[in-house]
């Protein structure tokens, strides 16, 4: 990720001080989950859409790259969509690999560490 990226995920999310934890980012940019159902039908679980809509593509423009070249998050999407059980679709996958970007920038900015690919 460059600096314009990591720029543009500050200047949607402002200042990291503000939030306690990343759930608090995640349910911001509207990735938070939700049951999709009216009375006695049952739906899908889908995301909110609720939040910024800049923040969603910019992180979704970010992990497309982050899937193609990086091997901790090649690797985690390649687990995502071939598991055993509950595998997930190409989509699910980066959407929670979007969370997980959320994550690890949170801790990033908060703790003021280097990105460690063995703890992905």
């Amino acid at each position: 990720m460059g600096e314009t990226t990591i720029a543009a995920f500050l200047a949607e999310v402002g200042d990291l001080s503000r939030y306690d934890h990343p759930e608090q980012i995640i349910k911001l940019a509207g990735l938070n989950l939700k049951l999709a159902t009216s009375g006695k039908w049952k739906g899908k679980t889908v995301i909110t859409e609720r939040g910024r809509p800049k923040l969603r593509a910019l992180l979704f423009q970010v992990i497309f790259p982050l899937v193609g070249h990086n091997p901790a998050f090649k690797a985690l999407h390649e687990y995502f969509t071939t598991r055993k059980e509950n595998p997930l679709k190409k989509k699910q996958s980066l959407i929670a690999l979007c969370c997980k970007l959320i994550r690890i920038l949170f801790t990033i900015g908060k703790k003021q560490v280097a990105f460690c690919p063995e703890k992905c």
